[in-house]
């Protein structure tokens, strides 16, 4: 039985997300030939002040902010 995981941002409606998981279970249909019955999706959804890319909040990014100062160096 084939699972896939998807994370995004919350705030997608069920209508993506049903549209989403029907493309899935169909591109899992034709590529390893798993019946749609057993194709499980499920979908996590993270808020963006709990996801970060490049040491930037997302929640960061969407309000403007400035970029994270770089961390110094460790020291060997």
């Amino acid at each position: 039985m084939p699972t896939i995981r998807v994370e995004l941002f919350e705030g997608r409606t069920l209508d993506q997300k049903r549209a989403l998981a029907q493309a899935l279970t169909e591109a899992t249909v034709r590529s390893i030939g798993a019946s749609p019955e057993s194709v499980d999706v499920v979908f996590t959804e993270v808020a963006r002040h709990n996801w970060a890319t490049g040491g930037q909040l997302w929640s960061d990014k969407a309000a403007g902010a400035p970029p994270a100062p770089e961390a110094a160096p460790l020291a060997d």
